[in-house]
């Protein structure tokens, strides 16, 4: 009896340490990669989008260029297969054979990359998910003992390259359980813990700047009942991102030929960013911006249609990229929607209401609401936005909001992009 349990006892050993070693490697090789396709799109968006400011027929070229390459690429490199999201890791996960092959990894980092640099409104974010899951997937198919764990390895490969997007190992985690596994295990908290701290680290020896700089001095308590109406507005325009996104998929889909699928994408996306060069790509850029001039605003009927247009037409233009064969997802959008929402409404507070709120806490705090209602996972949300301004000081009312818009979304619409099925509806 003795010696049976030395046997088992010997073996759980082995497959410890083989855990550890194959999360350091899922660690390591996933961050690298999220850094990697964080910095080539950052340079080359900003060299194209400041081509299109000087000449604003790239417009016009940019979208359906960058369209056009993407489907040459996948008809004749990557097997003729359409990049489906992060619905590709649930099938993966719910799956015991189904595993996320190979060439998912480069797939989704060309079409991303290309995606965003060439002015699909969306961002790079879902296409590292994918790309960090399947490395997940390619380490447990090489051995036996890992075919057990095969959802928590893929659960450590998306972790770490969220920390390595957004400088916040917690988020990564937190992400993983929420969106992916849903269930948390021993084998879930050690390849998690080790893929995210080598991540993290990672991104401290290259010194990671935040994404965005900010200074938050403080919040007070008579916000409140504006934060609340906030997390409700949140929560309204993540439903509206939501069914567009379904929508627009829905309707491409009856189009046969791919072709009037890039077409039509093009011209939407040409006009749009032409009135609007502030959906450009990620919208990052955009964000940054208003951060710097927040407090300098005046709200005026021209910033007021600006705003409300591109609250209006980011939903439709992320819709269209990602259904005439854009890679990306709903994280940038949601972002960039939360942003510009949470400038809005402090400026109409503070001009018609002369409530004094402070527009960057707005800002900061629209982004984590929006965020959490598009893709239901609030604590996720909290964690990356801090992470990206690296400040806490919002921690609370962000919990809060996130929490309010959440539930708002939920109870207008229960599904988001990640799990809806038309199955689902009767």
């Amino acid at each position: 009896m003795n010696k049976t349990a030395q046997i088992k006892k010997n073996h759980q050993f082995i497959v410890f340490q083989k855990l550890v070693v194959v999360s350091l490697l899922i660690g390591f090789l996933s961050a690298f990669l999220g850094i990697s396709l964080k910095k080539i799109t950052e340079y080359y968006e900003e060299i194209f989008f400041h081509e299109v400011s000087v000449n604003p027929i790239f417009y016009v070229i940019f979208p359906v260029f960058g369209l056009s390459v993407i489907y040459f690429l996948r008809q004749y490199l990557f097997k003729k297969k359409e990049n489906k999201g992060i619905k590709e890791v649930f099938e993966s996960t719910q799956s015991k054979s189904k595993n996320l092959p190979t060439y998912k990894i480069p797939s989704h980092f060309i079409n991303g990359l290309l995606t965003v640099i060439f002015g699909g409104s969306t961002g790079i974010e879902v296409s590292t998910v994918v790309a960090t899951a399947t490395i997940g997937s390619v380490a447990q198919q090489k051995e036996n003992v890992f075919r057990k764990y095969k959802t928590e390895l893929i659960c450590a490969g998306v972790a770490a390259g969220i920390t390595a997007l957004f400088s916040s190992p917690i988020a990564g985690i937190l992400f993983a359980v929420e969106v992916i596994s849903r269930k948390v295990t021993r084998a879930f908290i050690l390849t998690n813990g080790i893929a995210v701290s080598i991540a993290f680290g990672l991104i401290t020896i290259l010194k990671e700047e935040p994404l965005f700089t900010v200074n938050v001095t403080t919040w007070h308590l008579k916000a409140i009942p504006y934060f609340i109406l906030l997390g409700i507005l949140a929560g309204i325009n993540s439903v509206y991102l939501t069914r567009c996104v379904l929508f627009f998929k829905s309707q491409f889909g009856k189009i046969q030929t791919h072709y009037y699928k890039i077409l039509l994408g093009s011209i939407v996306l040409s006009i749009s960013l032409f009135v609007f060069p502030q959906l450009y790509g990620e919208g990052y850029h955009s964000i940054k911006m208003i951060f710097g001039t927040s407090s300098e605003l005046p709200l005026t009927i021209t910033l007021a249609v600006t705003f409300i247009g591109i609250l209006i037409l980011k939903p439709v233009v992320t819709s269209v990229t990602l259904a005439s064969g854009g890679d990306g997802g709903v994280f940038a959008p949601s972002l960039f929607i939360g942003a510009f929402l949470g400038l809005l409404v402090a400026s109409i507070l503070n001009t018609f209401f002369n409530t004094q709120v402070i527009p960057v806490n707005f800002m900061i705090i629209g982004m984590a609401a929006v965020l959490s209602a598009s893709i239901h996972a609030p604590f996720t949300a909290i964690f990356l936005v801090c992470g990206l301004t690296n400040d806490y000081t919002l921690f609370l009312p962000i919990l809060a909001v996130c929490l309010i818009s959440k539930y708002t979304a939920k109870m207008i619409y229960p599904y988001t992009v990640y799990t809806y099925s038309p199955s689902l509806i009767k």
